[in-house]
């Protein structure tokens, strides 16, 4: 059983190798436009060593020659190479620093540059899966702690053990017999260090998984605390964050406690090495087999060992911390995107259907059922479609499969006769625009909002898509007009504001297709009916999707699709579906007071 036990430990450590090379090898290809630097940092790193370990062997002389004989010259001189040794040493270790520092933030600079690129590339599932809190923590704390590690790797992962082992080394070159004890002391250090890593290595993953988690609750509460506030469940919430800080609190203490066995364990191990040699380094000297000035050699080399072993000891833990952390932002490169475009897609044929849907479903990912099923309609050049249905009825989910947010499980979607998959990302984005269901504007100018889907559009295109999304007394209220700055997420403007500039900044995309994912929610009825007309008034006369819970919204529309449960109930004009459709009469009687309101 003990074997057995023994040989699948054996096994995991292996592979838990191989997968750690395998992550090394994979992040640090961002440290390639510092190659001089990740050799400089630890080279002269290396030379500081050198020369600290030459000091142990100045203060023997000093004590063996100058103090012995009282000669203050020769004592004065080797102060002065002492001092100079110093000296040389703290420059060698700043351009250390410097270099290491250069390399260390250069390659998280990169990693962070290609991981927002790689996220920017993950389809809507990819992100749903991974999380938003969680893509924020690989973006700041793992990265910040990558960054660390290779920082003080470039510092520290030569130099400690080059000191260690020189220090033996240089031990034997004073008395072989007395350097027995670091032959002795540092094989059993090591055991000690390889122990204590292996076991927090799994600890730190446990922590950074806790942090995760109180990431996402802290996020969730500071995004909806005005629910929290309407709803007055502020003492739940609290202890809810309670109960989760505990976790991170006690997964933190669990790998605190193991990693904090660290420097107890190797300054008692190395004292009782200090006591060893003292007492046989003492016992050489009053046989007059080695000087005083050689035993202080001997304990200034063993307290250099002690020295660099606890910090070994830190920077193994750093490095522990770090692997955790790049297996995490690992996780995320490869997931793969679902999505994938050609390079030279196909070319619209805008004499065809704007959109067309042949028997599609969808599923989420790691959903049990579908979503939408069995989708069949057609969507000419120039109509308005309406959408509407209760809520949960697939709305958004449909209107989402047509810029390709999503990808379609059974069925073919096509977009001016060619399937939607066909066409390059940039074609299919100049396409479609879209105006969703969370109003999101971003810190700027209103003008760097609206330009965001056309970024060479004119002023008269800016002004002409503001005057359609009824947004003018937005811009007239303004002191500076389209130059005033929005806060983050657009804090300083109402719910309908944030809506009407959202709508405008799709038209000013100027695209054949245009969807209202229930954007005109927190529009009055007066402005909501000015803004359909003046949409339908629009010269390139777009084919629009106006997705809405109002059947005022969607009455004027060409067609009417009625969802329910993720099924395409029934599809037609108002006057058509209120004597075909149960569900959009229900709705509109719902609205307009009873069926005798008709």
């Amino acid at each position: 059983m003990q074997e057995k036990q023994c040989f699948l430990l054996k096994k995991i450590t292996n592979y838990d190798s191989i997968f750690l090379v395998i992550i090394l090898k994979k992040l640090f290809i961002y440290l390639k436009d510092y190659k001089l630097e990740t050799v400089l940092a630890p080279l002269f790193k290396m030379f500081e060593a050198l020369l600290e370990l030459f000091v142990p062997l100045v203060v023997k002389r000093i004590i063996d020659i100058g103090i012995v004989n009282k000669d203050g010259t020769y004592i004065l001189k080797m102060c002065v190479l002492l001092a100079f040794i110093a000296f040389v040493g703290l420059a060698f270790s700043i351009t250390a620093q410097y270099f290491s520092a250069k390399a260390a933030v250069g390659f998280s600079s990169a990693l962070r540059y290609s991981l927002f690129s790689h996220i920017g590339t993950l389809s809507y599932s990819e992100i749903d899966t991974l999380g938003t809190s969680k893509l924020i923590t690989r973006m700041t704390s793992d990265i910040n702690q990558v960054q660390n590690g290779v920082n003080l790797t470039l510092r520290l992962l030569l130099r400690s053990p080059f000191v260690v082992f020189g220090a033996m080394i240089m031990a034997f070159t004073v008395d072989k017999v007395s350097a027995l004890t670091f032959a002795g002391t540092i094989p059993v250090l090591s055991i000690v260090v390889f122990m204590i890593m292996l076991g927090t290595v799994p600890l730190y993953k446990t922590v950074q998984k806790r942090l995760d988690e109180v990431l996402l609750k802290t996020r969730s509460t500071l995004t909806g605390a005005r629910v929290l506030r309407a709803f007055t469940t502020e003492k739940r919430d609290i202890s809810d964050f309670y109960e989760k800080n505990s976790l991170l609190l006690s997964a933190q203490k669990k790998a605190g406690r193991i990693s904090a066995l660290l420097n107890p364990l190797t300054y008692v191990l190395i004292n009782v090495a200090i006591i060893v040699l003292i007492y046989t380094g003492a016992l050489r000297v009053e046989a007059g087999i080695i000087s005083q000035g050689a035993v202080v050699a001997l304990y200034n080399y063993m307290s250099q060992i002690l020295v660099e072993l606890i910090k070994l000891a830190n920077l193994i833990i750093t490095i522990t911390k770090s692997f955790a952390s790049a297996n995490r932002i690992s996780e995320v490169f490869e997931t793969k995107p679902s999505l994938t475009y050609p390079e030279e897609g196909a070319k619209p044929d805008y004499n065809s259907p704007a959109v067309e849907f042949r028997n599609v479903s969808f599923t989420y990912k790691n959903a049990g059922e579908k979503s939408l099923s069995d989708i069949s309609f057609k969507a000419l050049h120039g109509e308005k479609i309406g959408i509407i249905g209760s809520t949960g009825s697939g709305k958004s989910t449909l209107i989402n499969l047509i810029p390709r947010f999503y990808e379609k499980s059974e069925g073919e979607i096509y977009l001016f006769g060619n399937p939607v998959s066909s066409y390059s990302e940039k074609t299919l984005n100049s396409l479609v625009g879209v105006v969703a269901q969370r109003s999101v504007l971003f810190s700027g100018s209103i003008r760097e909002n609206l330009l965001w889907g056309n970024k060479n559009a004119t002023e008269e295109d800016i002004l002409s898509a503001i005057k359609t999304a009824q947004a003018e007394d937005i811009i007239s209220s303004k002191t500076m007009g389209l130059n005033e700055i929005l806060e983050e997420g657009g804090k300083n403007l109402s719910g309908g504001q944030k809506q009407r500039l959202t709508i405008a900044r799709a038209l000013v995309k100027n695209s054949p297709i245009l969807i209202l994912d229930d954007s005109a929610s927190a529009l009055d009825l007066a402005t909501d009916m000015k803004l359909r007309k003046a949409i339908n008034e629009l010269k390139n006369s777009p084919t629009v999707f106006i997705v809405s819970q109002r059947t005022s919204s969607v009455s004027g529309c060409h067609k009417i699709l009625v969802m329910e449960d993720g099924e395409l109930e029934a599809v037609g004009t108002h006057e058509e579906l209120l004597s075909t459709s149960n569900v959009y009469k229900e709705i509109y009687e719902s609205q307009n007071g009873g069926a005798e309101n008709e």
